[in-house]
């Protein structure tokens, strides 16, 4: 704890509350959210409290609704679709356009908004805003030539699909993956359906919804509890195509749902994502790749917490990694010099809840007991905190070494800053361990023999293999999907995104993974 730390006038919650209640004042009866159903920002709902990861106080109540709502909600976005699917497109791209330009001039409390709800530091949360609009702009430039060809580049005039998009994803960029994402399924003549996450960013997606209707789009954002809405959300006949993100429990449930609708689909779910070494002597540009992994406490679907190394290279790598690892800067993201207006520069701030802090640390506890090795622990008293401050939603940095098969954190994700190590002797073995969680986004291979990390990535299952070099995401043209159990349905990121949500030739294929066929675009 600091004693010469503060948080900014201009930063603190009551502050920043009254600002996003003036932008979007109909979407606001207090510090409650209202929903936006049925054409209007409406009371429906019981009130459930939202706290800040930050520091665990109060930021106001979600409004959760019943299943009837939803269904009655589903029902009028599907009349809204009806009748946005014949708006021509200049008109679709002057109304986003109109939505993006008053998501910039909110941009940075937008940002502060995710700063407090999800505990984003600041330049990542503006990062995070950044990206989704700068994304929907090149949409703006590009979605005539991608609405005018089928998955095989082909000559063809798309259709919007049936039914609204239904769009249900998780809390760690509520504006770079949700809010982009819909925005280019209204560019594409769908009407949209969003579920806020109940973990947090639901005080983000209600102004950055209220701007979005202001501006004349289709959009319904509802709260609730995902058992409650997905008879609505996921199996409505009235829905044209659902679009998830989130871990590989839920994915199962939520595919399970789908198996006997053939609704069109995209269901990103998590996958541990490895970083192979084999015959590798970079370490300072690997640092420098080390350093930005920990962004947002690993707190995102493309991040790398596990590091396959080269038996004779681990010495190597740790006198890279151990540095690297120990010098990260984490604490209250808004906790500023007392002198100072401006926000610190921090690699993470808390995990999203002090539930999910307390379940990760357990995981690592279970992976000691099991006989992994403690290579690295970090402590809180490193971090930047407020005196007195609530700390129960952070977690230090970790690393282990060897976990143990029957620790959970040998074959899953841990979303958060703990890393484990695994040591191979043989090029199998490096594979066999980058392929333990069947199916992954990303992946990469350090080696300095290009041409054999190239052999080697060909056996990857992730669906982009970097050498020498991180994958993302990605923005604009650059698609996106997985391998495995990582993914389910259609690929998304520039036309394939587009394609995804659009009806195309009767006996098209789009890029992805289906029950009956694979297909993956160049990455």
């Amino acid at each position: 704890m600091a004693s010469d730390l503060r948080v900014p006038l201009f930063a603190q919650w009551s502050q920043l509350l009254e600002r996003a209640t003036k932008v979007a004042s109909a979407a606001f009866f207090g510090d409650r959210l209202r929903n936006l159903h049925e054409g209007a920002w409406q009371d429906s709902g019981e009130p459930s409290a939202l706290l800040t990861p930050v520091d665990q106080t109060s930021l106001g109540y979600l409004s959760k609704i019943d299943e009837r709502t939803a269904l009655a909600a589903v029902a009028h976005a599907h009349r809204q679709h009806q009748e946005w699917a014949t708006v021509p497109l200049a008109e679709r791209k002057a109304r986003v356009t109109a939505a993006v330009e008053a998501m910039t001039a909110a941009r940075d409390d937008l940002a502060l908004l995710l700063a407090w709800e999800i505990g984003k530091p600041w330049k990542l949360a503006c990062a995070d805003v950044d990206r989704a609009l700068d994304g929907v702009r090149w949409y703006l430039d590009n979605i005539e030539r991608m609405l005018t060809t089928d998955a095989d580049g082909r000559p063809f005039d798309r259709r919007p699909l049936p039914g609204p998009v239904s769009n249900i994803a998780s809390w760690n960029y509520p504006m770079s993956v949700l809010v982009h994402a819909e925005l280019v399924q209204l560019l594409a003549g769908n009407a949209v359906v969003a579920k806020t996450p109940t973990q947090g960013g639901a005080f983000c997606l209600t102004v950055a919804h209220a701007l979005m209707h202001e501006a004349g789009l289709p959009v319904t954002l509802l709260s609730g509890d995902g058992s409650t809405l997905s008879s609505a959300l996921v199996r409505s006949a009235e829905i044209g195509a659902l679009a998830f993100v989130g871990g590989r429990d839920n994915g199962g449930k939520v595919a399970a749902q789908l198996v006997d609708t053939g609704k069109r689909h995209m269901l990103e779910q998590e996958g541990l994502n490895c970083w192979g070494i084999w015959e590798f002597s970079d370490w300072d540009g690997l640092s420098a790749h080390l350093r930005k992994g920990f962004e947002y406490a690993k707190q995102r679907c493309t991040a790398y917490p596990r590091f396959v190394v080269q038996r004779k290279l681990v010495d190597e790598f740790l006198a890279a990694y151990l540095p690297v690892v120990s010098s990260a800067r984490f604490g209250h993201p808004l906790a500023a010099e007392v002198d100072d207006e401006e926000l610190p520069q921090l690699d993470f701030g808390p995990l999203i809840s002090s539930a999910k802090a307390a379940e990760l640390r357990k995981k690592v506890d279970e992976a000691l007991g099991h006989g992994a090795i403690p290579l690295y622990r970090g402590s809180l008293a490193q971090g930047r905190f407020l005196p007195g401050q609530d700390t129960s939603a952070y977690v230090a940095p970790t690393t282990l070494l060897a976990p143990a098969g029957a620790s959970r954190l040998m074959h899953e994700e841990p979303f958060g800053p703990v890393d484990t190590i695994v040591v191979v002797d043989t090029q199998a073995e490096l594979l066999a361990q980058m392929n333990a969680s069947n199916g992954a986004l990303v992946a990469s291979i350090a080696s300095d023999d290009v041409e054999l990390a190239g052999r080697l990535a060909e056996h990857v299952q992730a669906f982009k293999v970097g050498v020498n070099k991180p994958r993302s995401r990605g923005d604009r043209e650059e698609p996106f999907g997985g391998r495995g159990g990582s993914w389910k349905g259609a690929f998304v990121g520039g036309v394939h995104l587009v394609h995804a949500v659009t009806q195309g030739p009767t006996d098209e294929l789009i890029y992805g993974n289906f029950p009956n066929y694979n297909r993956y675009p160049a990455v």
